[in-house]
């Protein structure tokens, strides 16, 4: 099985908490990938930081311990997605949905906390959350 990360399971990864090294070292880092749009969030927190050269390497440092997935085979799906959720007065923020999307259309498990506003979205297989990660991963 593979697992996509969303961003704020790499930000507790980051912090040290519920001991996801070592959830992540049973399951394998081979196993674990992180979307692009991820990147994108943490390299924005990293600049807002109050030290943001810092943050910076250290998410340059997370990028390189996991697969980095592109999104540009999800994007149809993102856009059907889309379209479909906002006709039903369902907004979901386009970088969730985007990573969402890429799980979906990589047959991954997202491990999020965040499952909210991705159990909006059509065939995704969510990791549950921080208190069962042991049983998704």
């Amino acid at each position: 099985m593979k697992y996509l990360l969303d961003t704020n399971i790499c930000i507790y990864f980051l912090k040290g908490k519920y001991n996801l090294v070592d959830k992540f070292d049973k399951i394998g880092f081979k196993n674990l990938y992180i979307s692009e749009i991820t990147v994108a969030e943490l390299k924005f927190g990293a600049a807002k930081s109050d030290r943001p050269n810092k943050n910076k390497d250290v998410i340059e440092q997370l990028a390189n311990k996991f697969k980095l997935i592109p999104i540009f085979q999800s994007l149809d799906f993102f856009a059907e997605e889309k379209a479909r959720l906002k006709k039903g007065g369902n907004i979901v923020d386009d970088f969730d949905l985007l990573i969402g999307s890429t799980a979906v259309a990589n047959d991954m498990v997202l491990v999020t906390n965040n499952e909210k506003h991705f159990r909006r979205l059509r065939n995704i297989k969510i990791g549950r959350n921080k208190n069962s990660w042991q049983h998704a991963i």
